[in-house]
């Protein structure tokens, strides 16, 4: 049976080549391959000598006794060197076995067998290379067949799994690796061997015999050929990467940290509310670090208690902070199966075996691991849940300039990572700023607070009232995080039911403004009530401002410890701050509803806006003079009649400018939303703020607005009287008149008595003609003009003393009474209450003693 060898044998390599020599010693057969290997063709070689063809001719006559010897019949192997014919004969080294032969009739004759010397030693130095390269790695290499088992495997691969190299020879993948992996490396092996594309850095992981922990290992796989092309199976180099591996584990944890502080930094903190900034906390936690996290503050910090230090959160009493009241604020998980509980569904107490539902207020049992990270500031380690879902969880106590604020805790499920010495340390600096984040919160909240009741308690009730006024107002603060701001407007009721109606902007914003504002209105309330003209007020006003403005001089130490003289430095900064709070416009107005006129002075402020019936709204023409502090320029008056409904609107420069459109625009736009002044006044000034493009934010926003509604004709009694003494009867006789035509039968007898003596007063200390005049409105106002400039002056008599105890009693029965001056005198006025059905309250002995 003939089989034929596969292509890449030996023999391709190794360049055999055969001859016969005859008896006479001559070339008798030349094969095809000694024509290849010499590069003689058979005609040329059959009957030649191969000696002297081939040999030098130094060898010459050992190589005739050579072939005489073995044409003997013996036979031999050697070395023997060879020349090409020719001049330019290449000269070569070649191994000869020289086997006797006998020809047909018996004749001695050899038979030749020749190798190409320098064939077999580029192939010896190949394979002492290839076992070097093999047998001397330091990496693993293996060689599967084509059935994928292991062929063969070189020391450094039996190192890892065990045994000789040779022990291997038949195994395959699932005798080193687990299914899942074994299965991925037999995949791959057989793509390689199909394709013959190879894959380099292939990632395996298993475990080495005799080892628990899991080794990575990086894969090159390429198929291997015979010299013919054919494929033989796949060469595998294994490299051991489980250093580089956790290494590299080691930066992405470290480069996460990283990223997760700066998402932090950006995340946390953004709102100044407590709850929120929990939240975010835990936004940022899960799912990046952990899996399940939770963040309690403590329930005295949530309601806004100033609690002495240590009786919640300090660390330096240890015994209370760690039991004491805490509201789960934050919940998030990762974890579609959990999902937070809130308060109402289920209720948490010490000791509970549930966690706390979300919002519920709950105590952590005193020797549990999250009281003890309470009490003591530290990370504390808390065991998983009875469940087995949660694999860890660190409990970090939140601290913020050395106190407690909560506890966060982050945790870990089933299959995931365990928290590291590198995830302790990003835990417990995530949980710190956050809680800076929320001690900033408390101590916003605090000052906010604060702010708000300075803010709130500086301007006037939300529903201010006037007679003969229909008042609605608005203040929208430009800071909408402390809503604090230095817009002012104020609504001041004058003797005679006059109103004053102010509107101002201290230039500034914050708290800072504020306080200048409240210090502004405090004296505009003071210098109302002196009943000065509106120009007198804002010039008064004025040298209050550029008093408040000027920074306090110091003195130079006396040697006793007093001040200091301040740097120059300090100086100019303090000037600059003051200069800046200190500065303001104002808009002072004076409404009188009995004869319906109102009267305008302008700081520097936006000019008042006027809509009457059926008419467009107007900008009042108020000369605008120079802002409070400038001081230097009189301001002047504007008298203003107004007709009955119409509307007058004082406004901050907020609702009219911003930095995306002129004041011009802006006032245009104003006038044209008071289009229809008919509307209920508090729907006119939500359609102003809904019209306007307020930009909201930018600057504060004040708007006070006013619809005129005069007193009733048979509202006001007004009589002039002679200068003469019958006019106090006559004053009596129509103040009571005027009374019962009003139904006060219960005022008359005191209003008598008030009149008489105001009357009388007038008479002896003033001048000229005298003028009463009653007004009803909410109370009764009487009021007694004349041209005397001498004000009135309340004293106390003598007992020897006939008078001088008129105003007593008008001090005492009315509810209030004082003086003004006019431009042509003075007028002198009290006011009752008007009778609401219950009995007036007697006089007690000591009032009436006071009289006398």
């Amino acid at each position: 049976m003939w089989q034929s060898s596969p292509p890449g044998s030996i023999y391709d390599y190794i360049r055999v080549a055969s001859f016969s020599i005859g008896p006479d010693g001559l070339i008798e057969q030349w094969s095809r391959r000694a024509a290849g290997l010499f590069g003689i063709a058979a005609h040329e070689a059959v009957g030649r000598d191969p000696v002297e063809t081939f040999m030098p001719a130094e060898l010459r006559t050992g190589g005739h006794r050579r072939v005489g010897e073995i044409l003997d019949g013996k036979e031999w192997t050697g070395l023997v060197p060879f020349r090409m014919p020719g001049e330019d004969a290449v000269h070569g080294l070649a191994e000869v076995y020289v086997m006797p032969s006998e020809t047909e009739s018996g004749e001695p004759a050899a038979l030749c067998i020749v190798v190409d010397v320098r064939a077999l030693r580029r192939i010896e130095t190949d394979l002492a290379a290839s076992q070097a390269i093999f047998g001397q790695s330091p990496f693993g290499f293996v060689l599967f067949g084509t059935d994928f088992t292991v062929v063969r495997a070189n020391q450094r691969f039996a190192t890892v799994f065990g045994g000789q190299a040779d022990d291997h020879r038949g195994r395959t993948v699932d005798d080193y690796l687990a299914r899942p992996e074994a299965e991925r490396l037999t995949a791959t092996l057989r793509r390689v061997l199909e394709t013959g594309d190879s894959v380099t850095d292939l990632q395996l992981v298993g475990t080495a015999p005799g080892d628990s922990e899991s080794r990575h290992w990086s894969m090159n796989l390429y198929r291997v050929h015979s010299g013919a092309g054919r494929p033989i199976g796949i060469a595998g180099l294994a490299t051991d990467v489980t250093r580089r591996h956790i290494a590299a584990r080691e930066a992405a944890s470290a480069r996460r940290n990283l990223a997760l502080l700066n998402e932090a930094g950006a995340r946390i903190g953004n709102s100044l509310d407590l709850e929120t900034t929990a939240r975010e906390l835990l936004g940022v936690a899960v799912p990046g670090f952990c899996d399940l996290a939770s963040v309690d503050l403590y329930q005295g910090l949530l309601t806004g208690d100033e609690a002495p230090p240590g009786s919640w959160g300090s660390l330096h009493h240890e015994s209370v902070g760690g039991s004491a009241e805490l509201r789960r604020v934050a919940f998030a998980s990762a974890v579609s199966e959990v999902l937070p509980a809130t308060a109402s569904d289920s209720a948490s107490t010490d000791g509970a075996t549930d966690p706390p539902a979300l919002g519920a207020v709950h105590r952590y049992s005193f020797n549990s691991p999250c009281s003890m990270a309470l009490r003591t500031g530290q990370i504390k380690d808390v065991p998983g849940d009875d469940r087995g879902f949660v694999q860890a969880t660190l409990a970090v106590p939140m601290v913020a300039h050395d106190t407690v604020v909560g506890l966060v805790q982050f945790s870990r499920t089933k299959g995931s990572e365990p928290f590291g010495e590198r995830d302790r340390a990003l835990a417990t600096e995530l949980a710190a700023r956050a809680a800076v984040c929320i001690d900033n919160a408390r101590l916003y909240r605090r000052e906010h607070e604060r702010a708000l009741i300075l803010q709130r308690s500086l301007l006037p009730p939300g529903d201010p009232e006037a007679a003969g006024l229909d008042i609605a107002c608005r203040y929208l603060p430009g800071n909408t995080a402390t809503e604090v701001g230095g817009d002012w407007f104020d609504v001041i009721e004058l003797p005679g039911h006059r109103t004053a109606l102010v509107v101002g902007d201290v230039m500034g914003r914050g708290l800072r403004a504020a306080v200048a504002m409240g210090e502004l209105r405090t004296a505009v309330r003071t210098l109302a009530l002196l009943d000065l003209e509106p120009a007198e007020v804002l010039s008064a006003l004025d040298e209050v401002a550029r008093g408040l403005g000027t920074p306090g001089v110091s003195t130079p130490s006396d040697g006793l410890g007093g001040a200091q003289w301040p740097s120059r430095a300090s100086h100019k900064a303090r000037d600059a701050d003051l200069s800046e709070v200190y500065l303001a416009t104002c808009v002072y107005a004076v409404y009188d509803p009995v004869t319906r006129r109102c009267t305008f002075a302008n700081a520097g402020h936006l000019p008042p806006v006027v809509v009457e019936p059926g008419e467009p709204a107007l900008l009042l023409d108020v000369p605008p003079g120079m802002p409070l502090g400038v001081g230097g320029e009189p301001f002047e008056e504007v008298e203003v009649e107004l007709k009955e409904g119409a509307l007058v609107a004082l406004y901050t420069d907020g609702l009219v400018e911003s930095r995306d459109h002129p004041l011009d625009e802006g006032l245009r736009a104003l006038r044209n939303a008071l289009i229809e002044p008919e509307l209920p006044l508090e729907d006119v000034c939500d359609h102003v703020l809904t019209t306007l493009d307020t930009r909201h934010g930018e600057d504060d926003i004040a708007l006070l607005m006013a619809r005129i509604q005069g007193l009733p004709v048979d509202a006001v009694g007004d009589w002039r009287l002679p200068r003469e003494p019958r006019s106090v009867g006559r004053a009596r006789e129509l103040a009571r008149r005027q009374l019962l035509a009003w139904e006060l039968d219960d005022l008359v007898d005191t209003t008598e008595l008030l009149v008489s003596e105001l009357v009388t007063n007038a008479l002896r200390y003033g001048e000229g003609e005298i003028r009463l005049r009653l007004l009803r409105d909410r109370t009764l106002v009487c009021e007694v003009w004349d041209a005397g400039l001498v004000q009135p002056r309340r004293r106390r008599a003598r007992d020897t003393d006939e008078g001088g105890r008129g105003l007593q009693l008008v001090g005492l029965l009315s509810a209030a009474w004082g003086s003004r001056r006019t431009p042509r005198g003075k007028t002198v006025w009290f006011e009752l209450p008007l009778p609401d059905g219950e009995p007036a309250a007697e006089r007690t002995v000591e009032q009436l003693l006071s009289m006398f």
